[in-house]
């Protein structure tokens, strides 16, 4: 018989710090929460869903592929996962895909996959991956330990060896890489959502990858947050003018639907052979079927260039803003739709304003730090509404 229990406990564990309401109901750029209640969501579910919610071509496709097969494991080949892969290598620097569930999940995967070159080419087994301070890769052991944030580390010790921090956007890291005989790998992500929305500069970027290409060992780029077109291009590397060799998505990949995947050229995927790694749920039917209708509407609806159009209006005007209130506004920076605000007043105060009086649903990425991510097909008039509602926040501080 089960333990009855004396006092109650909330079955969800505590592990969010919630918003006090309930969404029930999504549709483009808004939502409804449980009492009826309309809100403009420029969050977009943290970068899912760039095509807005439920968006009527992955919902069409979704609903066919509930009629004909949920999961049949990857022991079977899958017409849907072999076609997205071959729609993700077809747009990328990478020649082949292991698909999974999840951006933590991704990442992992990559750290494998580069800890196996490690060991069967570089023959460095006890190296280490170099990733940068105030990065965000994952909540599993390993994507936490690579993810050099103190905060995110506390009370899971030990952590996982393997891994080396360094400074972003600094020429003494590059360096610093180049003098390191021991180094197997460097992951970054081209814009760091969690650690402040800080674009990576792209001279030092070119340089890193130059380092990695004269060393022969692997850049990781995590596009978990960039990837699928939230900075104006498919994948944020594009920016930069190099190349990754292995490649991390998710997010936005399936447009809600729980799907990640990491890219690699052949040099390096090709040690990945039966048995070394694997995914139950991984590029199931469904969700890769999810992952075939987003790309497929991201070529029929031009999203990539409506993504730029929509960046260059919304960012002009956070800039204007920040002229009319330079005491307020400290900066406004980012790449795309994956815009950042520094805030003199701490940034929560700001999101829970927008929300509680203006019906507005944004994010932080720090303490004074706003992270505004529209869906990718926002429009003007949404645009519009979201800067009147932040303007008279500003208006109602000062």
């Amino acid at each position: 018989m089960l333990e009855t229990k004396s006092e109650h406990v909330a079955p969800v564990m505590a592990a969010y710090g919630r918003f006090p309401i309930t969404i029930e109901k999504g549709k483009g750029s808004y939502v409804w929460d449980s009492e009826g209640t309309k809100y403009l969501d420029f969050t977009a579910g943290i970068a899912v869903l760039a095509l807005g919610h439920v968006p009527d071509a992955v919902e069409e496709a979704l609903k066919k592929q509930l009629d004909t097969l949920w999961h049949c494991s990857n022991l079977y080949h899958i017409e849907s996962q072999e076609k997205l892969a071959a729609m993700l290598t077809e747009h990328s620097c990478c020649d082949q895909v292991f698909f999974c569930n999840s951006g933590a999940e991704a990442n992992e995967g990559a750290i494998k996959l580069a800890r196996r070159y490690a060991n069967l080419v570089l023959h460095k087994p006890e190296g280490h991956i170099v990733t940068f301070n105030h990065s965000f890769h994952g909540r599993t052991l390993a994507t936490m330990t690579a993810t050099a944030q103190e905060k995110i580390q506390s009370g899971f010790g030990p952590l996982v060896p393997g891994f080396k921090y360094l400074p972003y956007n600094t020429d003494s890291s590059v360096q610093a890489i180049k003098e390191d005989s021991e180094c197997i790998g460097v992951m970054l992500e081209m814009v760091q959502g969690e650690g402040g929305v800080i674009p990576a500069d792209k001279t030092w970027a070119q340089n890193l990858a130059a380092v990695c290409k004269e060393k022969g060992i692997p850049l990781i780029v995590d596009e978990v947050q960039t990837g699928i077109g939230r900075t104006g291009t498919l994948f944020a590397y594009e920016h930069y003018g190099i190349e990754p060799d292995i490649l991390t998505v998710a997010k936005a990949l399936g447009s809600g639907i729980p799907i990640g995947a990491f890219l690699a050229k052949k040099q390096i995927s090709q040690l990945f052979t039966p048995g070394t790694h694997g995914s139950t749920f991984g590029g199931n039917p469904f969700s890769t079927a999810a992952g075939v209708a987003t790309l497929e509407a991201f070529e029929k609806q031009d999203v990539l260039a409506k993504c730029t159009a929509n960046a260059n209006d919304l960012t002009m005007k956070l800039n204007e803003i920040k002229e009319k209130y330079p005491d307020q506004i400290k900066s406004v920076r980012g790449l795309g739709l994956l815009i950042g605000v520094e805030t003199a007043a701490p940034a929560i105060s700001i999101v829970n304003e927008l929300r509680e009086n203006y019906q507005v649903l944004i994010l932080t990425a720090g303490k004074h730090v706003l992270r505004i991510l529209p869906p990718l097909v926002t429009n003007e008039s949404e645009i519009d509404a979201f800067i009147a509602a932040f303007t008279n926040v500003l208006i109602e501080h000062a």
